[in-house]
């Protein structure tokens, strides 16, 4: 049996010569930065800062950002990004992205929608791996359904006076920045902006949320502002138009759900493969069995069918002809596919999936994030189901 990471890797025409050398060269960083450690960081519940400096010296937080604050951006296209969240996944810990690489649904706003200025000091400074950002969407009351989040920016004079709260945010106990949603007008989506708020700013606060079922090694928090003064400048794009870049920011986001989800799944294929060879009972391999043998070849059926359709999306994005419909449903998709594989492979393996240390136990734990982060399975049916005209 010849199962490997690289072995499930779909031949596919999006994915040049650069992108080969890509993963060639994040692979040497995960393999001695990360993935040694992984198992320490999950138990401690956070990833050294010095990480963010090391990954700024390999480009790793730079890509597909402009030139002009530090990023690498010639030659790059959607699918150095794909290959950048599968090999993170490689380590068997899908929340080492939502740690490291939160920026890459925190820092887009800025660097798309943000003023010279903002973009000067906060793109330079977090693609560096000097400072954080993260994004703050979701509320206690309102998650994916954007249009009822509370959180008021009210302006006074020459700044916005911010009160609520956000919750469930990734890397939220550690960024220096956050791309805010605030409600500055009406009720609905046309009273939304997007808001830079200071996290050293008085009246910000912060909890830990650290009783978590997975992605233990990504900090997480509740973050409340009471009476928050942020200057008028920090607005990202303009007043009242803020849904426009959270809305493009989703597909991003769940563009790296699906590529997280998928990787995770093929770690599981890999490890189950690899105990299934060693492991022997009734006199012979468990691979030769034939209920095993298919379960791998279910696994590979999943797995091939998600990696095309993420393709597809990918090319969609490229192309400015991205279907609502089809990167739900790829989403949808790919943590289905995950979850099964997982499932799978911990059935293959048995007691020993059971125990910490084993790579599938971990993604088992962090299917559910993946289903429910950057758009619920439900909300992503809906969603599709909306653009079916139904």
């Amino acid at each position: 049996m010849n199962i490997s990471f690289d072995s499930l890797q779909l031949s596919s025409p999006f994915y040049t010569e650069s992108h080969h050398q890509w993963r060639a060269q994040l692979r040497k960083y995960v393999d001695k930065e990360i993935t040694p450690f992984i198992d320490d960081w999950e138990e401690a519940g956070e990833v050294p800062l010095d990480l963010w400096p090391k990954a700024a010296e390999i480009g790793l937080l730079q890509i597909g950002y402009p030139e002009a604050y530090g990023g690498v951006s010639e030659g790059i296209d959607i699918f150095h990004t794909i290959v950048t969240s599968e090999e993170l996944a490689r380590c068997g810990a899908t929340g080492i992205s939502s740690s490291l690489t939160i920026h890459g649904i925190g820092l887009p706003p800025v660097a798309n929608y943000g003023s010279d200025a903002m973009k000067e000091e906060v793109v330079t400074a977090v693609l560096a791996g000097e400072k954080r950002i993260s994004l703050g969407i979701t509320e206690p009351g309102a998650g994916s359904d954007v249009a009822n989040i509370s959180t008021t920016a009210k302006r006074e004079g020459d700044h916005y006076i911010v009160n609520g709260s956000k919750t469930f945010i990734s890397g939220g106990t550690r960024a220096d920045w956050l791309t805010t949603a605030v409600r500055t007008g009406d009720e609905g989506l046309g009273g939304i902006s997007l808001l830079l708020i200071p996290m050293d700013a008085e009246g910000v606060s912060r909890t830990k949320l650290d009783k978590k079922q997975g992605w233990w090694c990504s900090d997480t928090a509740t973050i409340y502002f009471d009476n928050v003064k942020v200057p008028v400048e920090n607005i990202i794009g303009e007043e009242n138009q803020g849904f426009l870049p959270i809305v493009h920011n989703f597909n991003h986001e769940r563009m790296g759900i699906i590529s997280l989800s998928l990787a995770a799944a093929k770690v599981c294929m890999e490890e189950a493969a690899e105990w299934a060879v060693e492991r022997k009972t009734f006199g012979k391999p468990l691979s030769k069995h034939q209920v095993i043998r298919h379960k791998f070849a279910e696994m590979l059926k999943r797995i091939n069918a998600t990696q095309a359709y993420m393709d597809m999306c990918a090319w969609q994005i490229q192309n400015n002809c991205l279907k609502i419909e089809d990167i739900s449903m790829a989403k949808v998709q790919a943590t289905e596919t995950m979850e099964f594989c997982a499932r799978e492979a911990m059935q293959i393996m048995g007691g020993i999936s059971y125990m910490r240390g084993c790579k599938t136990e971990r993604i088992y734990r962090e299917v559910r994030v993946m289903a429910i982060g950057g758009g619920s399975e439900e909300i992503m049916r809906d969603l599709t189901s909306r653009q079916l005209g139904l």
